[in-house]
């Protein structure tokens, strides 16, 4: 077994350490400016610190909790040289991962609960939901489970569609009422497809876009509960899905859709396209809901599930 669990092993180590490229070089060039010509961490070092880790979108809140953090360790150990930082900052952003809900998932099983999983799956236009959903029914279709994904995304054109197309790719079950239904008929008939035809797993879609928050969260409580309706536990898991090219947008995002139902777990995506990775961080402290999944490549393979000391040494890894 590898040093971060069963399901990290070489290939998956060397795909986060090109996914967080881009975030990993824009960071420690930025930090290296930081410490230039300096011997110790001081005051003006922090400051510096703090406007590179907002920079990085790491967010305010987080910032100021880490900058704080390593002001109360300078003033204990008295003196610390620059050189040091590098291994403060992360052991400051592990701790902080360890104390919010980010949990370390070692692989893609299911919890050990009644079959079928039902995971309700929420997120704006444009993050990556569908390609999320198709990698993640790959990921269980792998592992000999049935799964069935529900398109209950039927306002937007194509949506339908794209997760059909998925369904064929992964060679899962697929259960669909077409364009402009009700997407809460379409998640409670999923659920009972899903117990009729023995799946494992069913992945339910939403849509990613309403004119109102008021609509938002209406359509999302009535979804949830046409699914709790059919399986009264259910649904087990509901996804967030964040692009985090988009930064601090994925953090308001994560506000809004949390204020509108019960978000249990995220799913990172885009992780090899931008140098904002570290808003990851600033997620995970602020909302307290596990970060599960992070995309790190376009492959139907690249979809990880997300190991905290994994992550963050391929944050500060040279």
């Amino acid at each position: 077994m590898s040093l971060f669990g069963k399901f990290f092993g070489k290939k998956e180590k060397e795909e986060l350490d090109k996914g967080l490229e881009k975030t990993r070089d824009n960071f420690f060039s930025k930090l290296s400016r930081v410490v230039a010509g300096k011997s110790s961490v001081d005051v003006e070092v922090l400051d510096q610190l703090e406007e590179l880790l907002v920079s990085s979108d790491v967010g305010l809140e987080t910032t100021v909790k880490i900058i704080e953090r390593i002001e109360e360790r300078v003033a204990r150990d008295k003196y610390m040289g620059t050189e040091e930082l590098n291994e403060i900052l992360r052991d400051e952003i592990v701790q902080l991962l360890a104390e919010n809900n980010t949990q370390d998932v070692e692989s893609f099983e299911l919890p050990a609960t009644e079959s079928p999983y039902i995971i309700m799956v929420v997120g704006v236009n444009g993050v990556g939901k569908t390609t999320t959903i198709g990698k993640l029914a790959h990921q269980f279709k792998k592992q000999g489970k049935r799964v069935v994904l529900g398109a209950g995304d039927t306002f937007r054109a194509a949506a339908v569609d794209q997760l059909k197309i998925w369904a064929d790719r992964v060679g899962c079950d697929f259960f669909s009422k077409g364009m402009n239904t009700d997407p809460a008929a379409v998640a409670y008939e999923t659920v009972q497809y899903a117990i009729q035809q023995k799946c494992d797993v069913a992945i339910i879609d939403t849509a990613g876009r309403l004119h109102t928050k008021i609509n938002l969260m209406k359509e999302l409580t009535k979804i949830k509960r046409s699914i709790s309706k059919k399986m009264e536990t259910a649904p087990h898991e509901v996804l967030l899905v964040l692009d985090a090219t988009t930064g601090q947008n994925a953090i308001e995002q994560a506000r809004h859709f949390t204020e509108a139902t019960e978000v249990s777990a995220l799913a990172l995506t885009k992780l090899d396209g931008t140098a904002k990775g570290g808003v990851a961080i600033g997620i995970s402290d602020q909302f307290k809901v596990p970060i599960k999944f992070i995309g790190v490549g376009e492959g139907i393979d690249q979809l990880q599930v997300f190991n905290k000391r994994a992550f963050v040494d391929a944050l500060f890894e040279k």
